[in-house]
């Protein structure tokens, strides 16, 4: 059986994190994990899943020890494909992977936006070494078309750049009334109130400000917000600072967001750009009506396969969003752009390029033409 070593960052609560962890239960090869740095609650989850997790203990982005440590992993473990996920270890892990010897190496590019990689501003030496570093690799997967077209634009050339969406299993999400009640009851959140919230890493690009000021401007809603993230303690104050105190609930990082999501009524997502959008297909399979600015999983598909998302333009202010998410609709039913990305038939697509083969032309989208704006 083909033998896969997973190179990441980090396991924190993340999206491109919580889809390796989903991943490695439904691909068809032999999989372990190595985390350049700690490995946490995600990584305790995905061993007791049986898959074997390494902590390698790097201490900061130049923390050059680590390398030889990962190239000795890489030697002793004779893996047929190293896979990495996240900048940082896509450059540490493509040169180890190269040293190492191993006959392919894949990257998955999950967090490459406009201007930006997970969050934070892209200059030109960080475009130049992961052009440097990308050539050591076999191929580059992107999770939407998007990101494909912001590959090619960083000069990545098309023919090392393929689309396979990420994955999602509906049924974990599936909306469960007694959920609903266990959570709200755990959160604090009276079983009859109207809660619009939102999923995510916490950070600037995700415009999570602007949900909480219209959320002051709708009085009869609570707001609902799981992660965490260097934008926490500023989004809190905000929040204070215009009199949601007892309205707005903070979870912090979690694993459950069935349940959170459960609790909800309405699903926002504010961010002006997204890779990919997987939190607002998570919703969508919780039976939620979402509103929603950027999400390539569904800005290239028909209408009728999500509608009931209803896309605000980027310059839409909180009195636009404070509307949207007043409304009251009640649970929706499962669309079918959901199930246009089960996890299952990802996992296919990825053991193909494993084993050196093309990704099949299902629903795996090919790369738009143009960069998206």
């Amino acid at each position: 059986m083909t033998r896969v070593l997973h190179v990441i960052t980090g396991l924190e609560h993340g999206g491109a994190e919580h889809q390796l962890a989903l991943l490695l239960r439904h691909l068809p090869v032999e999989c372990e994990v190595a985390t350049l740095t700690r490995a946490g609650a995600l990584g305790d989850r995905i061993r007791r899943d049986g898959v074997r997790v390494h902590e390698l203990g790097m201490r900061g982005n130049r923390d050059l020890a680590v390398l030889p440590r990962l190239v000795r992993l890489i030697r002793g473990g004779r893996y047929d494909v190293v896979h990495t996920h996240l900048y940082r270890a896509c450059v540490y892990g493509r040169v180890a992977a190269r040293l190492a010897g191993t006959p392919r190496i894949i990257a998955t590019e999950h967090s490459l936006g406009d201007g930006q990689i997970e969050g934070r501003r892209t200059t030109g030496a960080v475009r130049a070494l992961y052009r440097a570093t990308e050539r050591l690799g076999s191929m580059t997967v992107a999770v939407s078309p998007t990101v494909a077209a912001r590959l090619r634009a960083w000069g990545v050339p098309s023919g090392r750049v393929t689309v396979i969406p990420n994955g999602i299993d509906p049924a974990a999400f599936a909306y469960d009334p007694e959920r609903r009640a266990a959570a709200r009851r755990r959160l604090g959140i009276p079983m009859d109130a109207h809660v619009a919230g939102t999923v995510g890493r916490l950070v600037p690009t995700k415009r999570i400000d602007l949900l909480v000021r219209a959320a002051a401007r709708t009085p009869d809603a609570r707001l609902l917000i799981a992660g965490d993230g260097p934008e926490r303690a500023r989004l809190e104050r905000i929040a204070a600072t215009l009199g949601l105190t007892g309205r707005a609930v903070f979870t912090g990082g979690t694993d459950d967001v069935p349940s959170v999501l459960a609790a909800m009524d309405v699903y926002a997502a504010p961010s002006a750009q997204e890779t990919f959008g997987l939190g607002v297909l998570e919703a969508l399979a919780a039976g939620l009506p979402v509103v929603r600015t950027a999400c390539p999983a569904l800005d290239d598909l028909p209408r009728d396969e999500a509608p009931h998302a209803t896309r605000l333009p980027a310059a839409a202010g909180p009195d636009a969003w404070s509307a949207a998410l007043g409304r009251r609709t009640g649970r929706v039913p499962v669309p079918p752009a959901v199930h246009r990305y089960a996890i299952a038939e990802q996992a296919a697509e990825l053991a193909r390029l494993y084993t050196g083969g093309a990704p099949s032309t299902g629903r795996t989208r090919p790369a738009r033409e143009s960069i998206p704006t």
